[in-house]
């Protein structure tokens, strides 16, 4: 069995806040793969599931993020889960929005809900890292990250959650090569071309090939005829 957990804030004033898109992406992950309903237990809302051949528990702390490990741990001793059974999605400032990277184990960086995971079980879990962007400065950091993305950020936000979804499987597997991939596929998707193929002599239309095909008089002929 795996955890994955998404890490934000409860109630819907936060719900469309750039903090929460941990919750947004097990959100995804619970729509796309036909999870159970969510309902309460370990401090936050869960979710039951299978993605591929392995059982999932989706977690969603309702702690607030600052205690986000309390939820995190009473979940993993229940189950009696090791940390790397563990998968954390949570916002990362330090990562342009849109862009993803998926590390195992590491610093907390300054986030709230990684610094309380660590104090609950260490830091040797997987973690999701969701790029949201920078503000510019550390001061407006809170304020930046506890504001909802604006209307101009729905296209890739919307690709970004839909590749979690699609990816979900083969991170589960231990994948995270392809995990990746399923995202970029959402995110940028390959261009199809539209350049027409350039002519030459065997691709001539039909009805050029009738022309130098009924041509059939002899080099007299045609000379013959060039005097008339």
């Amino acid at each position: 069995m795996q955890l994955f957990v998404g890490l934000g804030n409860p109630g819907a004033k936060y719900a469309q806040n750039r903090h929460n898109i941990g919750f947004m992406a097990v959100d995804q992950i619970a729509a796309d793969h036909g999870f159970g309903p969510w309902r309460g237990k370990f401090q936050g809302a869960v979710s039951e599931g299978r993605l591929g051949s392995d059982k999932i528990l989706l977690l969603k702390p309702e702690t607030f993020m600052n205690r986000s490990g309390q939820s995190v741990g009473e979940a993993m001793r229940f189950f009696k889960l090791q940390p790397d059974d563990v998968t954390v999605f949570h916002d990362e400032l330090d990562l342009a929005p849109g862009k993803v990277r998926v590390k195992q184990g590491g610093g907390h960086a300054g986030h709230n809900g990684l610094r309380s995971i660590h104090a609950s079980i260490g830091p040797e879990y997987r973690r999701v890292r969701l790029g949201i962007g920078h503000p510019g400065h550390k001061d407006a950091v809170s304020g930046y990250v506890l504001r909802d993305f604006p209307k101009a950020d729905a296209g890739w936000l919307d690709d970004l959650l839909r590749g979690i979804g699609d990816g979900a499987p083969a991170l589960a597997a231990g994948d995270p090569g392809k995990f990746m991939n399923a995202i970029a596929l959402r995110v940028n998707p390959p261009r199809s071309s539209t350049t027409p193929p350039k002519a030459d002599a065997t691709s001539a239309t039909p009805a050029a090939k009738a022309d130098v095909a009924t041509d059939t008089r002899s080099s007299l002929q045609k000379l013959v005829d060039r005097f008339r």
